[in-house]
């Protein structure tokens, strides 16, 4: 027996098969990651030092440089940048091969920084050294504001360092949380140099002061064991730590001299509790707000991130004091949602046309039904083959399965048309059907390899470009195979059970259209005798086109990705160096200005620095 013929003669068999494709990719579907693009960015690992009052220069030479000799050799690094700024801190980002292991190429990182380490200052080294996978998938932006400006940006700055960062951390899917121009509560104490001078101090010495005088120790316990009999109780001695109010630090001994007279910090210095830094500051529409990045997991989906972020802001918003309030500026899945579901239209509205041109050409319903079920199965399966290849559902998956639909009803319209066609020469369906596949099997398994020979050969092209093809070709091709075995093992089963010889007498819909594709079969043929005839001059047409396409193709501007209007646009203003903060606020209001009288302007945000 034939393979094809076991399943026309066991076609409830080969309806499970087919049941079973569609169940594992219904499964999938729902577990598959949602994205606009797939996961092409190569990864980066962020290294971030601080040293408090140096200079950039003196930065460049003291941290950066050190940690950017012991990077030179890191394992799959494709190049690193840094950046030092005049606030004290230094920033290093290192570029690794597309495909490496975020997790592995920050634990790389790590161990190369803790060699380097020896080599940095003492001040970099207290303050602390941090390594950390970058992510470059942002999906919200969220905005604290507070009404009439009761909240300086310090304050929702600091809130949201300490009240949203972890619990936002912790939503699923998340994979970093940033505050953009972050700003938190620090004891500034601001020294008069003449009055230093004047007791011989330097600042060196009142920060050694500082640093002797607010630290937290355990003092220990009396009458611990062992001890005296006599001694019937015990007792924990607790003593004052770390300084917290303005008074305290005021009070901090500085300097003591012969005869008792003693310096308190309060005597050279003026002590406030103040941002840690004002080199950064955030607005909302003009107005004073903080802003948290919320950066997504690589494989998550984006539109359940933001879905579940949205709900964990509701749920901390019942704790906000009076007047702050919450609000989205930047919603990357809005986008998403809208192109996914224009995809998913653009797939219905395929399939829908394909079944009326299959109707309209063969002018049987039950010839319909064969190619309508092959749809369903291949698409559905489809997403199980993405799962298996590890990708997400975007727009280029997705595309790839548009493009699809009417690959996939080709192995069925030649098997039913073929059918169809011994039907009306008089033989049984069932038989009808078993010459039908002695037929065409040999050509359906030529063109599902076909297929796979056009789209399988570009996903081994490298870097970005190559996984973006990779996406998209091995989608088609996974449907192609998908319908190869569907069209040899459901289709045959339904011709045998569903195709009835149909009557000769056509309604006048059917009467109309064989018509007129009759006259337009017949001004075709006599259009190629012509050309047949003046073959020549069909050549030289030929030439002239492919000479034409080569010059447009050339002429074509090029992009990575078509530009695409996603609701929302970037502006990046930039001063001089020597600009100061106060120069820097007066070009933002006069942007705020700009924004807030241009009509059709939704929220926006303005981060300065």
């Amino acid at each position: 027996m034939k393979f094809p013929h076991f399943f026309i003669e066991r076609p409830i068999f080969a309806s499970v098969l087919s049941f079973l494709i569609v169940l594992v990719g219904g499964i999938v579907y729902f577990s598959l990651p949602v994205s606009q693009y797939p996961n092409v960015a190569p990864p980066t690992v962020l290294v971030r030092a601080s040293y408090p009052g140096a200079t950039p220069q003196v930065i460049a030479d003291t941290v950066a440089t050190p940690i950017e000799q012991e990077m030179n050799g890191v394992d799959d690094m494709l190049y690193m940048e840094s950046s030092s700024s005049s606030d004290g801190t230094m920033q290093l980002t290192i570029t690794f091969k597309l495909g490496t292991s975020l997790d592995d190429a920050q634990v790389l990182v790590q161990n190369r920084v803790a060699i380097a380490e020896a080599q940095l200052p003492e001040e970099v080294k207290r303050q602390g050294i941090t390594v950390k996978k970058q992510s470059t998938s942002i999906i919200l932006v969220v905005a604290l504001t507070s009404e009439g400006n009761r909240y300086d940006t310090l304050f929702l700055s600091n809130y949201a360092s300490l009240r949203l960062r972890d619990e936002l951390s912790r939503v699923e899917g998340v994979g970093e949380v940033t505050i953009f121009g972050t700003s938190n509560y620090s004891m500034r104490i601001w020294m008069d140099p003449e009055k230093l001078n004047a007791r011989r101090m330097t600042a060196e010495d009142v920060v050694r002061a500082i640093r002797e005088q607010n630290l937290q120790v355990a003092p220990g316990q009396i009458g611990q064991p062992p001890s005296p009999d006599e001694l019937n109780f015990q007792y924990t001695l607790t003593a004052v730590g770390r300084l917290t109010d303005v008074s305290e630090f005021e009070n901090i001994v500085v300097k003591d001299a012969p005869g008792g007279k003693v310096t308190y910090l309060k005597d050279i210095a003026r002590v406030e509790l103040g941002s840690q830094s004002y080199d950064q500051y955030t607005r909302s529409a003009g107005n004073p707000n903080a802003n948290i990045g919320i950066y997504q997991l690589p494989g998550a989906n984006a539109i359940d991130v933001a879905a579940r972020v949205r709900l964990a802001m509701d749920r901390i918003a019942k704790q906000y004091p009076e007047g702050m309030k919450h609000t989205f500026p930047l919603d990357t899945t809005k986008f998403i949602d809208a192109s996914i579901h224009e995809v998913y239209k653009t797939l219905i509205e395929a399939g829908v046309l394909v079944l009326i041109v299959i109707l309209v050409f063969l002018q049987d319903w039950r010839a319909v039904l064969i190619p309508a079920t092959t749809v369903p199965v291949t698409i559905i399966g489809a997403f199980a083959a993405m799962a298996a290849l590890g990708f997400s559902i975007n727009i280029l998956t997705l595309f790839g399965l548009v493009l699809a639909i009417g690959i996939v009803v080709d192995d069925a319209i030649v098997i039913v048309e073929n059918a169809v066609h011994h039907i009306e020469k008089g033989k049984p369906p069932k038989e009808a059907t078993i010459l039908a596949m002695d037929e065409v099997l040999g050509p359906i398994i030529g063109i599902t390899l076909v297929l796979m020979a056009v789209f399988i050969p570009s996903t081994f092209l490298g870097g970005i470009t190559g996984k973006l093809y990779q996406q998209f070709a091995l989608t088609i091709a996974a449907t192609a195979v998908i319908s190869a075995i569907n069209a040899v093992t459901l289709k045959p089963a339904q011709c045998a059970l569903w195709l009835r010889p149909t009557s000769a007498k056509k309604n006048f819909f059917f009467r109309g259209f064989n018509a007129v594709y009759g006259l337009c079969e017949r001004v075709y043929v006599g259009m190629l005798r012509i050309t047949v005839r003046f073959a020549w001059a069909v050549m030289i047409l030929f030439v002239a086109t492919v000479a034409g396409a080569g010059y447009w193709y050339q002429s074509l501007p090029t992009g990575f990705f078509p530009i695409e209007d996603q609701g929302y646009i970037l502006v990046n203003v930039q001063l001089p160096d020597a600009s100061s903060m106060e120069r820097n606020r007066a070009v933002m209001d006069k942007v705020d200005n700009v924004l807030r009288n241009t009509k059709g302007i939704g929220p926006w945000t303005t981060l300065g620095g």
